[in-house]
């Protein structure tokens, strides 16, 4: 017990002293267009240090904020990598290419976005690195994590979808597996920055909960939340608006595995419905 007390105050110490760092490095962090997803719970089951997946998706009504406009939006290439190494893992991921297409206008573009003659808008999406430390031994009945990062955006803030800046967001998470059901859940908060010359930043509250039934050997319904919440200020410069969705899907295989969600939104800037595939590896 000293040495796990000992174990769990110096990953306390390094998370603390990783914040600190990252927020001094990113005093203006902006908001992005997709809510964060989920950690990659199942790099942590036994005999797994290595997940990966690539992917894209469609999704309909979504909002761009900045732009000013409501369409169908595509992603290209979105992938994640986990490795994990002892107590520690290491995720990384983001989205290769965004297509847009404009259908409706509902308000004059801000931040330096310009209109589209043509109503189709082409962007990279965003990229996020982050560092997962695990605060359980692994004889503990549930996991218990900590997970912090940033989101290093290569996006151009003319065309509206995005914003070419940091974000940096620390969650506390724990998963729990009874039999053929696990669930999962995350909490914490992320520093965004606005283009709103009044307002220098929007600290929201980010969360994240899965679930996923493995009743049929090879075959898996999943179900996810992700979102935001209003933190301080309450009130949204715009491209700082709360995000929410839930997905529901079913990932089949083992080593290799291909997953479809479907989506559906529950905040005013996020997709009315849209759909999720990808595939990839669990080692």
């Amino acid at each position: 017990m000293p040495a796990l007390s000992s174990s769990l105050a110096r990953s306390v110490r390094v998370l603390g002293l990783a914040g600190a760092l990252a927020g001094l490095g990113a005093p203006a962090a902006r908001a992005q267009l997709r809510p964060l997803d989920p950690a990659e719970w199942r790099v942590w089951e036994e005999g797994r240090s290595v997940v990966a997946g690539v992917g894209g998706g469609v999704f309909a009504d979504q909002r761009a904020s900045l732009a000013g406009v409501e369409g169908r939006l595509v992603e290209g290439g979105s992938f994640t990598v986990a490795l994990r190494t002892g107590r520690v893992a290491f995720e990384a991921g983001g989205t290769v290419q965004r297509f847009f297409r404009d259908e409706r206008e509902f308000a004059a573009p801000v931040g330096d976005a310009r209109p589209d003659d043509d109503g189709r808008r082409h962007d990279s999406g965003d990229y996020r690195i982050a560092t997962v430390v695990r605060l359980t031994p692994e004889t503990a009945p549930a996991l218990a994590v900590l997970r912090f990062g940033t989101r290093l955006p290569t996006t151009d803030n003319k065309v509206g979808l995005d914003r070419d800046a940091l974000d940096f967001f620390a969650l506390l998470g724990g998963r729990v597996r009874r039999g053929a059901l696990a669930a999962g859940a995350e909490a914490g908060i992320s520093i965004d920055g606005t283009r709103d010359p009044g307002w220098e930043q929007r600290d929201v509250l980010v969360y994240a909960l899965a679930a996923e039934y493995a009743a049929l050997p090879g075959l898996v319904p999943t179900l996810s939340l992700v979102g935001n919440v209003p933190g301080l200020p309450d009130r949204a410069p715009r491209g700082n608006e709360d995000l929410g969705e839930v997905r529901l899907g079913v990932r089949a295989g083992g080593r290799r595995w291909v997953r479809v969600e479907l989506v559906r939104g529950y905040t005013q800037f996020s997709p009315s419905a849209g759909v999720i595939v990808a595939a990839g590896i669990a080692r």
